[in-house]
């Protein structure tokens, strides 16, 4: 994403064909990935971290699971970020975001992620007062500068990792209120989905102008060309899936280098050497 944008001017859906077909070509372009990991494996000297956000319903756990399926369980790492534990309170805000970075070589996504804490915490800026910060002793000590001041420490850890070997890769899925009201009502609809309802959700759902302007403001202020966002249409949910892994495979691709390593020159050239061994044991 270049340039500040309007996310009521962005469409939540996109027209890609039938299912069927969009489930085939993912199906391909979630091997080509598969193949990247592979090569990112081997190659040892990248990480790549997948951030994706979205707002209740927006289709993340499904998306995750269909884009990444046929990638090598050893190379892929998934971390899911709920309501932050008394002892990560105890240390700063990314502390356990740092600690979940994918080691190099491996994919690594977070399943909501550190924009929580300029998304959740502004709508609801009490949370900030679990965090026992000095100079915050009440909500109205949390002023725009306060949220200026987290943009800049989320810019900066970003362009540290990136710097550092971390390919960094945000997508915000976009989803229409009309249909989160939709998934919503399947939730109380379906006896095997109605786990994942809450009252909460409805309360949050009625923020829903105020998470919008929220997420509008973190994206114009945290794309950078070392950790861009992209704003997927998320109405249609395997429209969103191929959306957010063609991305991914074409960014991907810009590295030439990722490849498996050579065999050092000693042992390549002793291959038919090796292989004589192998095919005359007895």
């Amino acid at each position: 994403m270049t340039g500040t944008i309007k996310l009521q001017n962005v469409a939540t859906h996109e027209d890609f064909g039938k299912k069927d077909n969009l489930e085939d070509e993912l199906e391909d372009v979630s091997k080509d990935l598969a193949d990247i990991q592979n090569k990112l494996y081997a190659h040892g000297k990248y990480a790549v971290l997948i951030c994706i956000q979205g707002t209740d319903t927006a289709g993340k756990d499904s998306l995750i699971r269909e884009v990444f399926k046929n990638l090598n369980a050893r190379g892929m790492e998934v971390s899911s970020f709920k309501v932050p534990t008394k002892n990560e309170l105890k240390h700063d805000y990314l502390w356990r975001h740092y600690i979940a970075l994918p080691e190099r070589g491996k994919f690594g996504v977070f399943n909501r992620t550190h924009y929580e804490n300029v998304l959740v915490t502004r709508v609801h800026p009490e949370y900030i007062l679990n965090e026992n910060l000095p100079h915050i002793n009440s909500v109205d000590d949390i002023t725009p500068a306060f949220w200026d001041k987290r943009f800049e420490q989320i810019n900066n850890f970003e362009k540290y990792i990136a710097q550092n070997g971390t390919l960094v890769y945000k997508f915000f899925l976009h989803l229409s209120k009309d249909e989160q009201k939709d998934r919503l009502l399947r939730r109380l609809d379906k006896p095997d989905k109605n786990w994942k309802f809450s009252p909460g959700d409805l309360e949050e759902r009625k923020l829903w102008d105020t998470y919008q302007d929220c997420y509008e403001d973190a994206i114009n202020n945290t794309s950078k060309p070392h950790a861009p966002w992209y704003i997927v249409p998320a109405d249609d949910k395997p429209t969103a899936r191929l959306i957010l892994a063609k991305i991914l495979l074409e960014e991907l691709k810009k590295y030439p280098d990722i490849k498996e390593p050579e065999l050092d020159p000693e042992t390549k050239s002793c291959i038919d050497v090796y292989r004589k061994e192998l095919e005359n044991e007895e």
